[in-house]
């Protein structure tokens, strides 16, 4: 078997989106969410059933998948590959707007119903304490600050950052853990794991199967991830370009204080005014290119609250 890479937000879609194969998105959805029994979701209704995207559009186009369940709740799931500015901004967007959605102008508010989002993430999006544990799931919801209670039920935003999960394939024990690790390593595999014991969980490794794709689908996804290299690419040589910057400008003040304080000393002021305007340099193009507060101060010598200070137009 050749499975795609589900990380390739087309391969995400076709797999989780697939009108034929409801049953796949089902157990993903129990598994994040931690429906069981009598809550557990017995059936959807994909409402952007999967299509080959056409190649000119996949540039902008988001490939989300969005379905709703037999009581009416609304699900959206989006895989994100890398960071972009006003990520946060625009889930809480997407998921305000599903939820107004949901009525008509003069209709009675009774009618809305719940509306979750799941981000599955291939970086790291929340910023952590240094040596505090880094979940890879994370769960979002509008709470009463001094009791923590939930009195607001009708949104919630789930976070599922890939970078985080770190078990190996014998350590995979929990259905959400199953999914997690076909979502983050099923490229790398070339049989079905023995852990992937539940049915919708191979029908997923199944439709990953390139043998079982269509021309125009895989021409649609390796052209995606031609372009996400090509976005990866932009980063490492926004980088590359930052540091080349900063030595310059460090070389060139360098000079100019060692005249007017004495070679040693300027060369010193120099250089750390030089490494200072490096790292704004480098974290400029970083936060254009979408890493966040935390990996940009884990790459240079500047605190989270200086590149959080740095102000970008979106």
């Amino acid at each position: 078997m050749r499975f795609v890479n589900p990380k390739n937000d087309v391969a995400f879609r076709k797999i989780f989106g697939s009108q034929n194969k409801t049953n796949i998105l089902i157990s993903f959805l129990n598994a994040v969410l931690g429906l069981k029994d009598e809550k557990a979701i017995q059936s959807v209704r994909i409402l952007n059933p999967y299509q080959t995207p056409k190649l000119e559009k996949l540039k902008t186009t988001i490939l989300d998948v969005r379905a709703t369940d037999e009581r009416g709740v609304t699900f959206i799931v989006e895989m994100q590959i890398s960071y972009t500015g006003g990520a946060r901004k625009r889930f809480t967007y997407y998921l305000a707007k599903a939820y107004s959605s949901q009525i008509k102008r003069g209709e009675d508010y009774p009618k809305l119903n719940q509306v979750f989002f799941i981000g599955v993430l291939d970086f790291v999006f929340f910023r952590r304490k240094k040596g505090a544990a880094r979940p890879y799931l994370s769960r979002h919801q509008i709470l009463d600050t001094e009791t923590h209670r939930q009195e607001f039920k009708d949104l919630e935003l789930n976070f599922i950052e890939l970078p985080n999960f770190d078990k190996k394939e014998h350590e995979v024990t929990t259905l959400l853990e199953k999914w997690v690790y076909f979502i983050k390593h099923a490229d790398d595999l070339e049989v079905i794991p023995e852990h992937a014991d539940d049915p919708s969980l191979q029908d997923a490794y199944k439709t990953a199967d390139q043998l079982g794709w269509s021309q125009d689908d895989l021409e649609a996804y390796e052209y995606r991830g031609m372009r996400i290299q090509d976005e990866r690419g932009a980063i490492t040589h926004a980088r590359e370009e930052g540091r080349k910057e900063g030595h310059k400008k460090g070389h060139k003040e360098g000079h100019k204080e060692g005249h007017e304080e004495g070679h040693k000393e300027g060369h010193k002021k120099g250089h750390e005014k030089g490494e200072k305007h490096k790292a704004i340099k480098m974290a400029c193009k970083m936060k254009t290119k979408g890493y966040n507060a935390a990996e940009i101060a884990d790459l240079t010598d500047l605190t989270v609250e200086e590149i959080e200070a740095i102000e970008l137009s979106e």
